[in-house]
């Protein structure tokens, strides 16, 4: 009779039945419009061709609202002076799941574990909440799962699933933070990103300074030597070494960082530029701010060469497309420009289409060159140029002075890291990843 009379998988004779009892019930409605106890024509034909009537609806009701029940994952971590590799990581769990929830370890804990942090726990779940694929944070998670902690993932946060990178993650005294996870059955397993560490960031931070009279030269000359482990050129002493970051970009990786959408055709477009030097809480909540300005947020990065001249040889900490990789993460920002131009010209407002241009309160002192007038010069006069009141006093060299004043306890944490790294290098096996 075709495929409108599937029934699913009944025998041909039922559905015949099922086509003769219809025919009965219109003749028997259409002769007996008073008939009582009979129930409207389109439910009395529903309940007969699909058998089971309300019961029946119920169970598949349930069948649908258990088939679309999310996925949920959990990943931890301290989170301290985040940077594009903490960003991955967070990409590759939130691709294990639906949605992502993220703990970030309290201050006492990883006091307690590596050392003091560089990021007040405010600044650490600002970064986290900024990151696009994180749907929920917790703070003040424990550094390891406990049992306790664990069924709480489970019942009241609803978590299926608890993840960490490949590198192992050990307790003080020797024992797996997620050894709980693993023996429950709930545990999975990405791969960590290669070519940046926290440690490695100090050590860059480090060298920019070395021209410069903050804090002591033999102090300086510790952490410098400290914090290189072999990843310096030249010479030994203080001023001679150059960092050399180990990311190796690929465009697979800027790929998966974009959102792939570009600006709707009447969209009000904002356009913001700068280094976004070692991606820090003050920059995300001004490129909040600018987001809220407009419906697309365009943002420049400029190149090392601009960073390099107008802030000095040792800047920028990060080079373009590790800081380029970081803005992607934050989920403010819609598209970036890699290497923008130091001037913002009319032309490139003009290719761009766009709207406003904005720069914040607080920024890195950027020298001008003998010569070189205001970038911004272009968008004033066309009167599409503002400025931001930055919701938080922070700046790379903040972050740099935090570590000078603490640098015996950093000294202390970076040797367990070294260790741990080294280890973790020695050991890697290839993991099937991204």
């Amino acid at each position: 009779m075709g495929r409108e009379w599937d029934a699913g998988d009944s025998h041909p004779l039922f559905k015949l039945l099922g086509i003769m009892a219809v025919a009965a019930a219109v003749l028997l409605a259409s002769q007996c419009p008073g008939l009582v106890g009979l129930p409207p024509l389109p439910d009395l034909v529903s309940s007969i061709l699909h058998g089971g009537g309300k019961d029946n609806n119920k169970k598949q009701q349930q069948k649908k609202t258990k088939a679309k029940k999310k996925v949920r994952v959990y990943m931890d971590g301290c989170f301290d002076m985040m940077h594009y590799g903490h960003a991955n990581a967070l990409r590759q769990a939130r691709g294990l799941g639906d949605e992502l929830v993220v703990g970030v370890v309290s201050d006492e804990e990883i006091k307690a574990n590596k050392g003091p942090p560089v990021m007040s726990m405010d600044e650490r779940v600002v970064m986290v909440s900024s990151v696009k694929w994180v749907d929920e944070v917790i703070t003040d998670a424990p550094y390891a799962i406990n049992e306790e902690f664990m069924n709480k993932l489970f019942t009241e946060h609803n978590v299926d699933y608890i993840i960490h990178g490949d590198d192992p993650c050990l307790l003080p005294d020797g024992s797996d933070a997620y050894a709980h996870a693993k023996k429950a059955g709930r545990y999975k397993q990405i791969k960590r990103t290669e070519g940046v560490s926290s440690t490695d960031i100090v050590g860059r931070m480090l060298l920019c300074l070395r021209d410069t009279s903050v804090g002591g030269s033999q102090t300086h000359a510790s952490l410098q030597r400290q914090f290189s482990h072999g990843h310096e050129k030249g010479s030994s002493s203080v001023g001679a070494g150059t960092r050399i970051s180990q990311f190796l970009p690929t465009s697979r990786r800027i790929v998966q960082f974009s959102n792939g959408k570009g600006p709707q055709p009447d969209a009000r477009i904002v356009y913001m530029d700068g280094a976004f030097d070692l991606f820090h809480a003050g920059h995300v909540e001004t490129l909040k701010c600018a987001r809220e300005l407009g419906d697309f947020l365009l943002v420049g990065i400029h190149t090392d060469q601009t960073v390099s001249a107008h802030r000095g040889a040792h800047h920028p900490i990060m080079h373009l497309h590790e800081r380029s990789l970081s803005v992607l993460a934050c989920r403010y920002v819609d598209e970036v420009i890699i290497g923008a131009p130091w001037e913002v010209t009319k032309d490139m407002i003009t290719t761009f289409n766009i709207s406003l241009v904005v720069h914040g309160t607080c920024a890195e002192v950027n020298d001008l060159k003998n010569g070189e007038h205001d970038p911004y010069a272009a968008a004033k006069e066309m009167d599409m140029f503002k400025v931001i009141k930055s919701p938080r006093d922070m700046t790379t060299s903040t972050i740099i002075q935090r570590i000078l004043a603490n640098h015996e306890a950093y000294k202390k944490r970076n040797e367990k890291k070294v260790e741990s790294e080294n280890n973790y290098y020695q050991s890697k096996t290839y993991v099937n990843g991204d």
